[in-house]
């Protein structure tokens, strides 16, 4: 969270890549990311049911943004990438 001038507070919004066990990738997107990999890791009701299956995961990217909407269509893109585009982008190479 930011503080703005006004006193008034703004959230940034996270959208952020998992690596499961299996080596598969979760893509999600929150305005409070580690609250978020608590819930995965304790594995809440609020957690993803699709991390649930997986002895554990692993953090490996993220990104910020000032908004939800925009985090959101940044989640469905990447969503909508192959699995070796969303490498590229982990490693730094895209």
């Amino acid at each position: 969270m930011n503080e703005t001038n006004r006193g008034t507070i703004n959230y940034m919004y996270f959208v952020y890549i998992l690596r499961t066990s299996s080596n598969t990738l979760y893509i999600g997107q929150t305005n409070d990311l580690e609250r978020r990999l608590k819930e995965h890791k304790n594995k809440t009701s609020r957690s993803a049911k699709y991390i649930n299956y997986f002895k554990y995961f692993e953090l490996v990217y993220s990104e910020e943004y000032l908004t939800r909407i925009e985090a959101m269509r940044r989640e469905k893109q990447l969503k909508s990438w192959t699995k070796s585009k969303k490498e590229a982008l982990i490693s730094g190479a895209y």
